[in-house]
């Protein structure tokens, strides 16, 4: 089914990290290719927050590397920021700006081309053309989940890492989750996604990484 071609994206190698005693991952080693996505399975507690953490260097890896386009993976770097969406656990917002506000600001910050434009549209997009003037206090945790998104949606990426996108969504945002993650990857980007939903994994992923066995 992959329909990744071409150099990878990113490449982890060798990936090894554990908390004391307790080995989370060990010898991960992955690649993902622009147009494919490749999916982290495995029960809960195993490892694949951890895992995709690591890869955005949140958390530090004990051995082995991260590599986006052949060179060191820093989340510091501009070449990486201007690469890599993302959307791990609950983010946090500015209190003081509307739903709207940050996603004209994600768009302006990475170069997205007509930002107002662009985040008028995928507020409407994700659902929440309705509370785009409310602030992100006011939002239901189904609703922050949706900005989280958003807020990757909204600006340029050739990289989209996400764990368990499908979470507080109904049946309906599960469709609309799915779709756009095909057309994701039908515009060319990566996608590198941590999630238990059986059917999102079997429409969208290429590649699968099993961790915790």
């Amino acid at each position: 089914m992959s329909s990744g071609s071409g150099e990878a994206v990113i490449a982890v190698v060798g990936a090894d990290k554990a908390f004391g005693d307790l080995v989370i991952l060990d010898d991960v080693s992955f690649v993902v290719r622009p147009g494919e996505a490749v999916g982290v399975v495995g029960a809960n507690g195993s490892g694949k927050s951890t895992l995709l953490k690591c890869v955005m260097g949140v958390e530090e890896l004990d051995s082995g590397e991260v590599l986006l386009d052949g060179a060191t993976f820093d989340e510091a770097s501009p070449a990486v920021r201007a690469a890599v969406a993302c959307l791990l656990d609950d983010i946090d917002f500015f209190p003081d700006m509307s739903v709207i506000e940050h996603l004209r600001l994600c768009a302006w910050a990475h170069g997205a081309e007509g930002p107002e434009a662009a985040a008028a549209r995928v507020a409407e997009e994700v659902g929440l053309g309705a509370a785009q003037d409310q602030l992100p206090v006011t939002l239901s945790t189904g609703q922050r989940h949706r900005l989280g998104l958003a807020s990757c949606f909204v600006r340029p990426r050739r990289l989209l890492v996400l764990d368990e996108p499908e979470q507080r969504l109904d049946a309906e945002g599960m469709r609309w989750l799915t779709k756009r993650l095909v057309r994701e990857k039908e515009r060319g980007s990566g996608l590198l996604i941590a999630s238990h939903n059986a059917g999102l994994l079997d429409a969208v992923v290429d590649v699968v990484v099993e961790v915790g066995v």
